[in-house]
């Protein structure tokens, strides 16, 4: 697994990720695909399609970014990212400290994009 700064020197991954996918977006088209209709997003027809995408995950102590790679097969985490303590505060404050994985939205979609785009 990479870390941020292995990422940021990977301009093909950075080009493939989709900032607007979420977990739940993910199992839909993967998991549930030919069970559902596509919102004018690509279709599913195989396990050749991939896409790239973010989560945060917050089972364990401090909660971690990941950036995962997702087929019809399998997800799979691909880099690893710890958040600023200030962005670790308050994205656990806007899920009220609960245990699970979650999207990048507000500080922490904002943080990674100037990390890794400088935007």
């Amino acid at each position: 697994m990479i870390g941020i700064e292995e990422l940021k020197n990977d301009q093909d991954l950075l080009n493939n990720i989709n900032w607007d996918m979420t977990p739940e977006e993910a199992v839909r088209l993967y998991l549930e695909w030919g069970n559902n209709w596509t919102r004018g997003n690509f279709v599913i027809r195989g396990k050749e399609d991939v896409s790239y995408y973010f989560v945060v995950n917050t089972w364990g102590k401090d909660p971690v970014v990941y950036l995962m790679r997702r087929n019809s097969d399998e997800a799979t985490e691909l880099a690893e990212i710890k958040l600023p303590q200030k962005v670790k505060q308050n994205f656990m404050e806007s899920i009220g400290n609960n245990k699970g994985v979650y999207s990048i939205e507000g500080d922490v979609k904002e943080w990674l994009q100037k990390e890794l785009l400088g935007r």
